[in-house]
């Protein structure tokens, strides 16, 4: 670890730098000529092929940088972009008439007295709820139990308030704006589990979550005994780096497995300035207590902050020399009682069910998800069916000798049903005229983070009898953070100026 890590100004100074040459690399592989410019655009956008058509040895993409944010759903997050002209018209000239999204705000739900509540921008909210928060509305239900009934009923008859059928505009949202408009979104991404935060994440590395429900895993400290991807990547000598800025959640799975991946997020910069990051990246926000700093994005969260962790994670990937051959995968744990207008579907489970309370092949609500790299398509969406075990079906096929597509023949690849049969998201990206330039300012504008909540407004707050207590607010997990030394170095904090 770096005992004097690397300041924000010469990390955006070499982030510019690095977009500029991009740039510059990018404007030399264009065809000379006015309409000429054009019609070869078109005709390699066309003759693209998938990364997928080509054998994984052969494939350009080296390090896999991933980051799994907290509970907010696809329509709260990204249901702007289906009202977006621009969007939607540079989409159509890129990508062809039949370009579309997705995504829609405007809905209507029945809350428990049968009114009819139409869905709202979180920015109408009053000033003092401090919207960016929500500091005193409750958490959403987002319990297996209470995802159920938001399945069948909507959002509001499970007892949440109005803060469940907010959403958030473009402008709220500033760099996963500039995120989607440059590289891939995925309007088809589905939480693994129609249930919360630690049945999804043991989903998200082991594709099966032990026939767990809920949050309430006890003493953490290896409670998770399933093989991991990360098991499976180790055993095949491919390196791996689990970066966490609070809790790293890899704990929960038997330290003397895990422990030599485990490393604190000031490595994580140190490793992409010097070019040392591993193959495959997991990297964790900063979850739990207090609340004023958790940079996860679950309520009661401030996602200015979050945005600027995200930020400043990405900035570093792509000033770094893996950039030219690497990926970036965004996505969300679950839905976290936010709505979403798609009805969740059924997977293929070793655990699947034809009762429903016992069914681990229901999928969740779509989550936000975001595909950033070289070789991802310039503001497109795949409308293909994903969940959480995409990723490892592409870290499998990747590094692991897995089937491009399908469940292929038996082999030591898959780690359960679920992720042999999952469709690999590597499908979306191309091999044809790779562009590693950003073509926005990694130092755009983020708005300053809102005040914590207050005492006062947390104990107005009425939080559901049926709802999973938020997994990091729990002693045990408290005891684990202890155990591991929160992140010193910390940029996204730079130029906050109100008292968190």
């Amino acid at each position: 670890m770096p005992d004097k890590p690397i300041d924000r100004r010469t990390f955006l100074g070499r982030a510019v730098g690095a977009g500029m040459t991009a740039a510059a690399a990018s404007e030399f592989r264009r065809p000379a000529g006015g309409a000429s410019v054009a019609r070869n655009v078109r005709h390699f956008l066309a003759s693209s092929d998938s990364i997928l058509d080509h054998p994984a040895a052969e494939c350009p993409v080296d390090t896999i940088v991933i980051v799994m944010m907290e509970n907010r759903s696809f329509d709260h997050f990204l249901g702007w972009l289906g009202d977006d002209s621009e969007y939607l018209e540079t989409g159509r000239r890129r990508h062809g008439r039949d370009f579309s999204v997705n995504a829609r705000v405007r809905q209507t739900f029945i809350d428990p007295s049968g009114t009819r509540v139409p869905t709202r921008s979180a920015g109408s909210l009053e000033p003092e709820k401090r919207e960016s928060r929500g500091c005193t509305f409750s958490d959403p239900g987002h319990s297996w139990d209470l995802a159920r009934v938001q399945r069948d009923r909507g959002f509001l008859a499970a007892g949440s308030d109005v803060y469940a059928t907010t959403y958030y505009r473009a402008e709220g949202l500033p760099f996963y704006e500039a995120l989607v408009r440059r590289f891939t979104v995925f309007d088809r991404w589905h939480s693994s589990l129609l249930g919360p935060t630690f049945p999804n994440r043991q989903y998200f590395l082991s594709a099966q979550s032990e026939g767990r429900k809920d949050n309430s895993a006890g003493t953490p400290v290896g409670v998770f005994r399933a093989e991991t991807i990360v098991d499976r990547l180790a055993a095949a000598g491919v390196p791996v780096g689990y970066y966490y800025t609070s809790v790293p959640l890899l704990a929960l799975w038997p330290l003397e497995r895990m422990a030599p991946f485990i490393r604190p997020l000031d490595r994580f910069f140190e490793d992409a300035s010097t070019g040392d990051l591993p193959r495959v990246v997991f990297v964790e926000p900063h979850f739990g207590a207090p609340e004023a700093d958790r940079t996860d994005d679950h309520p009661h969260a401030d996602i200015e902050l979050g945005q600027r962790w995200v930020r400043e994670i990405f900035g570093a990937f792509v000033n770094s020399a893996h950039w030219q051959s690497g990926a970036f995968v965004l996505a969300y744990d679950e839905g976290g009682g936010f709505f979403d207008h798609v009805r969740p579907p059924i997977l293929p489970d070793a655990r699947a069910s034809k009762v429903d309370q016992n069914n681990f092949g229901q999928a969740g609500f779509r989550v936000p998800a975001l595909l950033a790299s070289p070789y991802a398509q310039r503001g497109d969406v795949d409308h293909r069916l994903y969940d959480h075990t995409s990723i490892l079906r592409f870290l499998e096929w990747r590094f692991l000798g897995a089937p491009a597509e399908g469940p292929g023949r038996r082999g030591r690849w898959a780690l359960t049903r679920r992720d042999r049969t999952a469709h690999n998201m590597g499908k979306t990206l191309h091999s044809v005229r790779p562009d590693p330039a950003l073509h926005f300012d990694l130092a755009l504008t983020i708005p300053q983070p809102a005040p914590a909540c207050t005492p006062g407004q947390a104990a107005a707050r009425s939080p559901n009898p049926d709802q999973d207590p938020d997994p990091f607010d729990r002693p045990d997990l408290l005891d684990l953070a202890g155990t591991f030394p929160h992140a010193r170095y910390r940029p996204w904090l730079s130029d906050v100026t109100v008292q968190l």
